[in-house]
């Protein structure tokens, strides 16, 4: 995808501004207006912020009536612009290029598209003209509280079931979880998938950044072995949102759940509860999931394989503190396993 392209637009794009002057003879200096110097500072200003050119042209906005600044995690920049035309969200990166936003709305707009459970819709994808990238998108409301667990269980379960992919596992680009990039090339098998882009490329990356041959050699054990873990499952490509912990869930002010902030990819079900150890999901989460999507044999056995990957991660973003926990799930795999 090409960085400055819009991911949406109600209409076909309008003639901006600049290509208009382009066109149009300029008079002499003697007797330029001050009008048409002042348009001409506009659209110079418009130019060097292409935030504020896509939100004042295809946003369809005549004014931008103010600007504040959101928590936008460890990685990104966020804002919310307000304006004549309703409020933007709008998430900044002044290191990262355009491919991880890139990424993150092609998601967005997959789990838009399943009309299941509620996502912000994503508009615009582009570069900055000092380095960065940004990505501008629907602004939600959120209520007062994350929400009923019964509704996301139930909606999420209704999202797994009704996107699926003929492709196999992955997705359509390489991502990010966190700021680690995610391998997605299509693969026909799940667990040689998972074997290979989720551990095994963590379990590399580990070994190349901190030097880890204990955990990287037992891991490998682990996977040699891990498709014993697999009788009796039927698997299939759901569409994941990839990242979901309490951080990326929260509810909109009617009480809808809402996810955000994905790391999408075509997977196996149950990997999307493998950050769940940070996402408070309750009994009754679990319950009306399992009533949409029905749990497979197997489902406690694999459970902590799917916490593994998200701890590996955690352990190549935030050092060895995450290391303990991820070499506890292997050795336990180990020896469940006799491997």
């Amino acid at each position: 995808m090409a960085a400055n392209v819009a991911l949406l637009s109600a209409s076909s794009p309008s003639t901006s501004a600049s290509s208009i002057l382009r066109r149009r003879p300029l008079p002499c200096s003697s007797a330029f207006p001050r009008r048409a110097a002042s348009r001409l500072s506009v659209v110079a200003a418009m130019s060097d912020d292409p935030i504020k050119e896509w939100i004042l042209t295809e946003g369809k906005a005549t004014q931008i009536t103010g600007t504040s600044s959101i928590g936008g995690g460890c990685i990104n920049a966020a804002q919310r612009y307000d304006t004549d035309a309703g409020s933007f969200f709008v998430k900044t990166n002044r290191r990262i290029g355009p491919a991880m936003f890139e990424g993150e709305a092609l998601g967005l707009k997959a789990m838009y598209d399943t009309k299941s459970i509620r996502v912000p819709l994503p508009y615009k994808v582009g570069s900055l003209p000092t380095g960065g990238s940004f990505i501008i998108m629907e602004f939600i409301q959120f209520g007062r509280s994350r929400g009923d667990q019964s509704a996301l269980g139930r909606k999420l379960a209704e999202m797994h079931k009704s996107a699926k992919s003929d492709k196999g596992y992955g997705f359509y680009v390489e991502n990010t979880i966190g700021s680690t990039p995610q391998i997605n090339t299509w693969t026909a098998d799940w667990i040689e998938f998972y074997s290979k882009h989720r551990l095994g490329y963590q379990l590399k990356l580990i070994s190349q950044r901190f030097g880890d041959s204990a955990i990287y050699e037992k891991g490998q054990r682990l996977i040699e072995k891990m498709h014993l873990l697999f009788d009796g499952a039927v698997i299939e490509p759901c569409l994941l949102h990839g990242d979901l912990w309490s951080g990326n869930i929260s509810a909109d002010a009617n009480g809808d759940p809402v996810i955000l902030d994905p790391a999408c990819y075509y997977g196996h079900n149950e990997a999307e509860f493998g950050m769940s150890w940070c996402a408070g999901f309750r009994g009754d989460f679990y319950s009306s999931y399992f009533e949409v999507m029905p749990k497979q044999p197997g489902f406690e056995k694999r459970r902590d394989l799917y916490l593994l990957y998200h701890y590996l991660n955690h352990y190549n973003l935030f050092g060895s503190g995450y290391r303990s926990s991820a070499m506890s799930i292997i050795d336990d795999y180990l020896r469940m396993l006799k491997a």
